[in-house]
């Protein structure tokens, strides 16, 4: 069968439009589901920003039912969203309460009947959030049957904020108000200025310092309180601050209350707000400067004067002041103070100079030094210098964080020390070696000081004395040891005298052993008393068995002065008849005697002569030794006395062949006894004649030398040692045992200077061997 070509053009044309129309609808039908699952992921994304939203749309129908997502029902603190309204409530308290589904559907159902929006707060009591509900009549696309849509709102965190805000607007209310209050009380002026700078606030202080009668009077009238100072108004240096957006300081003075004062105005800009302005009244302040300036330099010209070292520092370790002490301690140039030398330049330029002790880490002990500043209690240390200076360095903080040096030289007060130590040492050693006991009692009557001597004198134990008791309880210690325990007042008293009345006082008293002590209380120059005490039994004893020696003297006196009255008789009247019958012999009253007789007589009366002479010498001498001479002064003229003593013995001098010189003042005179006064001339020039052989010289000089008559006897004789001289000197002495007399070199030296002696005058000999003899007398 043949197909004609219409059919076939008909067919394709069919088949064309089916494959036309198949398309079509493939490709809209994949439109469709392009355009559904885009529906889709916006319905899902506008659900997932609906969940996410801080919002939760709740629908209410109008029969009750309720739509929600699940978010709502965990706000709610529920398992799961209800289906009506009113069983948002539970009876196990989560939810919503009765009382708020009641309030909530009667919104709700005055929404639906009219329209009208509602707001709503509520917190649910089975949860911790806080609720905003805005609800209004839902959308005829989202709810056709006038269902209410409720946005419900978690504004926990918002009411948190505005309870905080709304604490702290009501805390910055009262503490404006209290600043308010406390700017108005205030008693400095305090002002502030707008961003024109004239003047919109002023407190109560502010008037009174202008003298104003009230705020708004100062304000009107813009009364300043700082005059023009500098060619700039207050209001000027106002803006000036506000242009450096810097506080500006200044001390100023002005007339506060009628009277001139000095004051520190700050002018302090407030960002956006103005210019705040105060005054501080700094006048006690400068004065306080002021007098603190004075006392500060009065302080220092008042160290320069001391003789310790002194240097200040301030908290940045410099040296603000040093004394001349100091710089002479430490060796300092003139210039550190001005220099503001640091401490640690200090320590080194003392250190160039010696003067701080050798140290081997110096650096290291510098910094111990520097952490004087740090410390809050003084420093004390003593250096000793290599020069053998003893320092004494104390370093005291200053709250300021300064510090104050102080160098004491200790070297003479420690060689003091030294020295009273071993004076101490010395006294403590030579009371201990006294035969005294000495005991030193304080004002308050303590025992402070004793040698070992002072128990044992007493009959006490040392032990007793260790504790350095009372006076009282010593004196009882002592009383057992007193033969009379009553007399121990009397020690006491002495005792009392030389601590408190400061007066000597002293005594004897016996002990019950049988001895015998002085004691004597004298006052010690620093206001204690000394006791001493003497254990006199021995010399005691002495003393009695002296005073039987000398009543046994005075004794042997009076016979000695009667047996000298008696051997002056018996000796004279032999030796005068002797002599009377010798020259009546002589004379031929008994006949006519034979040359040889006649020669015997001679010799009789020559010896006769001689032997008075000794007798008288002996006699003489007894008498001067014992003080019996008897002396009867007159106005004697020296020269002529001694001519007739020379012209005497004129023919021994010519038959010895010597040469006699006498030279003299006619005119001097002495009060003496003229007969023993010759007999002591004679008996030196009879030595000097004796002693000088043929040829020799004797010179007799008068002088008067320093108000006293001087009679030289001087000769060329033989001479004496100064043995033979001194054995002439003694002439006679009573022998070593008492019994019998020694006879020496002669009786007329001995003789002589007694009888010059007993003029109150001296006699004098110088004598050597081979250079002759010098006799010098002086008379007053």
């Amino acid at each position: 069968m043949e197909v004609s070509p219409t059919l076939l053009a008909l067919i394709g044309l069919l088949l064309a439009v089916w494959t036309g129309a198949a398309v079509w609808l493939m490709l809209r039908a994949t439109t469709r589901a392009q355009a559904a699952e885009a529906h889709r992921k916006a319905a899902l994304r506008l659900a997932r920003m609906v969940e996410e939203g801080p919002a939760i749309p709740l629908t209410v129908r109008t029969d009750g039912r309720i739509e929600a997502p699940d978010r709502l029902a965990r706000w709610l603190g529920l398992e799961r969203v209800p289906e009506y309204l009113s069983e948002l409530a539970r009876e196990d308290g989560t939810g919503l309460s009765d009382e708020q589904i009641e309030e909530l559907s009667t919104l709700v159902r005055r929404t639906q009947r009219t329209a009208k929006p509602f707001k709503l707060s509520l917190r649910p009591p089975g949860s911790g959030k806080m609720l905003a509900m805005r609800g209004a009549l839902a959308d005829p696309a989202v709810s056709p049957s006038g269902a209410a849509l409720i946005w419900v709102f978690d504004f926990t965190e918002t009411e948190d904020e505005l309870a905080r805000l709304e604490e702290e607007a009501a805390r910055a209310r009262d503490d404006f108000g209290a600043l308010v209050g406390l700017i108005e009380a205030a008693p400095m002026p305090m002002w502030f200025r707008g961003a024109d700078m004239h003047l919109r606030l002023v407190n109560r202080a502010y008037v009174e310092a202008v003298g104003g009668e009230s705020a708004d009077q100062v304000v009107t009238e813009q009364v300043e309180l700082v005059e023009r100072v500098g060619g700039r108004t207050a209001a000027e240096v106002a803006q000036q601050a506000a242009d450096r957006r810097q506080p500006i300081e200044r001390i100023v003075s002005a007339t506060i209350k009628d009277a001139r004062r000095t004051i520190r105005v700050t002018d302090l800009p407030l960002v956006g707000e103005g210019i705040a302005g105060y005054a501080v009244d700094i006048e006690e302040m400068e004065e306080q400067a002021r007098e603190f300036r004075a006392f500060r330099e009065a302080q220092r010209s008042m160290l320069d004067q001391l003789s310790i070292g002194v240097a200040q520092f301030d908290a940045r370790r410099r040296m603000t002041f040093a004394n001349q002490p100091f710089h002479r301690t430490f060796s300092l140039p003139p210039g550190v103070v001005n220099e503001r030398t640091s401490f640690e330049q200090m320590l080194m330029v003392a250190r160039e100079n010696g003067r701080i002790p050798e140290v081997r880490d110096f650096p290291a002990w510098r910094g111990e030094l520097v952490e004087w500043f740090q410390r809050d209690d003084p420093e004390e240390m003593a250096w000793p210098l290599p020069d053998g200076t003893h320092l004494r360095v104390i370093a005291q903080p200053l709250p300021d964080g300064g510090l104050v040096m102080i160098a004491e030289d200790r070297t003479e007060q420690l060689a003091l020390s030294a020295t009273r130590d071993t004076l101490l040492r010395t006294r403590t050693a030579t009371f201990d070696s006294l035969f005294e006991a000495l005991a030193v009692f304080a004002p308050d009557g303590h025992l402070e000081l004793w040698n070992r001597g002072f128990p044992k004198a007493w009959g006490l134990d040392g032990e007793v004395l260790d504790n350095h008791p009372q006076a009282e309880e010593l004196l009882e210690a002592i009383a057992g040891q007193l033969a009379d325990p009553k007399a121990i007042a009397q020690i006491g008293q002495t005792i009392r005298s030389a601590t408190l009345d400061r007066k000597n006082r002293e005594g004897r008293i016996e002990l019950a052993d049988g001895r015998t002590l002085d004691y004597a209380g004298v006052p010690l120059p620093d206001g204690n008393g000394l006791l001493t005490v003497l254990d006199v039994t021995a010399s005691q004893q002495a003393e009695e068995a002296l005073r039987e020696r000398n009543r046994a003297l005075e004794e042997a006196d009076a016979v000695m002065t009667r047996f000298l009255a008696n051997m002056s008789y018996e000796f004279r009247t032999p030796l005068t008849t002797i002599g009377g019958f010798a020259e009546m012999l002589e004379s031929g009253l008994a006949g006519e005697l034979s040359p040889q007789a006649a020669e015997y007589v001679a010799a009789i009366t020559q010896s006769v002569g001689k032997l008075t002479e000794q007798v008288e010498n002996v006699l003489d001498l007894s008498q001067s030794e014992a003080g019996l001479m008897p002396l009867r002064k007159q106005r004697v003229e020296l020269l002529p006395l001694l001519t007739r003593i020379v012209r005497k013995r004129e023919q021994a001098i010519l038959d010895g062949g010597l040469t006699l010189d006498l030279k003299g003042n006619a005119n001097k005179v002495v009060d003496a006894d003229q007969q023993q006064l010759q007999r002591a001339l004679g008996q030196l020039l009879d030595n000097a004649i004796n002693n000088t052989p043929q040829g020799g010289k004797i010179v007799i000089d008068v002088a008067k030398q320093r108000g006293l008559n001087r009679i030289a006897i001087n000769d060329t004789g033989r001479g004496m040692s100064q043995h033979e001289l001194a054995r002439a000197l003694e002439g006679i002495r009573m022998s070593a045992d008492g019994k019998g007399i020694e006879r020496r070199h002669g009786l007329g030296i001995p003789l002589a200077r007694q009888l010059v002696e007993a003029h109150g005058g001296t006699l004098d000999i110088q004598s050597r061997r081979n250079a002759g003899t010098s006799a010098v007398i002086t008379l007053p």
